[in-house]
């Protein structure tokens, strides 16, 4: 289901800037009415979300421990205090400890 946006309206049926969203079918038709407080509404014209190259989608494909390594850096996590394991990558230390 798809995420809307609305905006508030005033006495004057002008939109008023505060806004909220609901998910609603597509097939629903237009809330007139704020779901809780029952104020006025419309609904208010947004971009759409796409998974382009710089979304959420893609970053985490882009730093994935394959990603990075093909890319040719290491990347290292944290296993316990103190200590962090290499978990992509070739170069450096397998792990690293606080106590070495």
């Amino acid at each position: 289901m798809p995420l809307y946006d609305y905006e508030i309206l005033d006495a004057k049926g002008e939109g008023t800037g505060k806004t909220f969203e609901v998910f609603q079918s597509m097939k629903d038709a237009p809330l007139t009415k704020h779901p809780e407080t029952g104020e006025p509404c419309r609904r208010a014209i947004s971009a759409p979300a796409i998974a382009g190259k710089w979304s959420d989608l893609k970053g985490k494909s882009a730093l994935s421990n394959q990603n990075l390594e093909r890319m040719g850096f290491t990347k290292y996590e944290r296993k316990g205090k103190g200590y962090m394991e290499r978990v992509a990558g070739k170069e450096g230390p397998r792990q690293i400890s606080a106590e070495d």
